[in-house]
């Protein structure tokens, strides 16, 4: 039978929770909303009426979706050219999903979507649905068809390969504003001292051009080598105004809850830098320049009250 309009609003109420839970699982913005709508198509083709928790219900499938996809995507990011960031979600984006405790924030922060891309599809799932959704085991079991005890055992794995530092602090809008200005200013300062100060000793700085826009594919390590990498980047050329269409603007802003610089040429998203932030310094500067990994942040840029950039290259 064709669904019914309460049917489908249904289906409407549990979506963005769905996009929010694929995102996290998938880090790509396109990826998750094909989830959600094979999800969608599930719902169509399913008996609804006989289902007594369509949230539930609609859960599972999308979880195990998801791990599906997980599974089929390895191989593309084996073939992936150079190193594969998550899609990065500016501050403001629904997607973004919960955030009033600090796991939910954490769980969403760039750092930690970073990690969970070496986690096993299964980890991944029980992390994300428990720190994140904060659902109790019983229903993680439910949803991936195992036990408990299985559950809280994977979860604790995951959380051993999942070390984000401790005592990350909290970071508003304000802070991020504070934070990359002082970072730009030691960026654009010529003095690779200052740039040193703001790392901490173990720092790195990796981008994702996607073999569209270059980036190193095996990174920076260390804080002079990071800062000395950064002095670089920062410093206005013809070369770069090419590559990206133009002279970039560059924004303070935050991306995933962390501190984020933003470059936009001619209201274009060219780059998201996310900032790792520790009581010691900034300890990793991951970049996303794949402009396919950028469009939803355009988007967003498009309708958001941004305010004049802090320097144009």
């Amino acid at each position: 039978m064709p669904l019914t309009r309460a049917d489908v609003d249904r289906f409407e109420l549990s979506r963005r929770r769905l996009e929010a839970i694929a995102y996290r699982l998938l880090g790509s913005v396109d990826e998750s909303h094909d989830v959600v709508q094979e999800t969608f198509l599930r719902w169509q083709a399913a008996d609804v009426d006989r289902i007594e928790v369509p949230e539930a219900w609609l859960t599972k499938v999308l979880t195990n979706l998801c791990l599906n996809y997980l599974g089929s995507a390895r191989v593309r990011r084996e073939a992936y050219v150079g190193q594969w960031l998550p899609e990065p979600l500016l501050g403001g984006d629904p997607l973004l999903g919960p955030a009033e405790t600090a796991e939910q924030r954490e769980a969403v922060s760039y750092a930690v979507l970073t990690l969970i891309q070496r986690l096993a599809p299964k980890e991944r799932a029980v992390y994300v649905l428990r720190e994140a959704f904060d659902y109790p085991h019983r229903e993680i079991a439910e949803i991936l068809d195992i036990t408990e005890a299985a559950s809280q055992q994977i979860l604790h794995r995951a959380r051993e390969h999942v070390a984000v530092p401790p005592n990350r602090p909290a970071v508003d809008a304000a802070a991020a504003q504070r934070i990359v200005e002082e970072f730009l200013a030691a960026a654009t300062s010529g003095q690779t001292d200052e740039l040193v100060r703001l790392l901490t000793k173990d720092a790195t700085a990796i981008g994702d051009g996607g073999g569209k826009v270059p980036a190193r594919t095996g990174g920076y390590a260390g804080a002079v080598a990071v800062a000395r990498f950064l002095a670089g980047l920062f410093r206005p050329g013809a070369a770069k105004r090419a590559t990206v269409g133009g002279p970039p603007e560059i924004y303070a802003w935050t991306a995933n809850g962390d501190p984020a610089v933003v470059a936009v040429v001619d209201g274009r998203v060219v780059a998201i830098m996310c900032l790792e932030v520790t009581a010691a310094g900034i300890t990793a500067c991951r970049t996303q320049a794949n402009p396919e990994k950028l469009r939803r942040a355009t988007q967003l840029w498009a309708i958001t009250d941004h305010g004049g950039p802090l320097l144009v290259m």
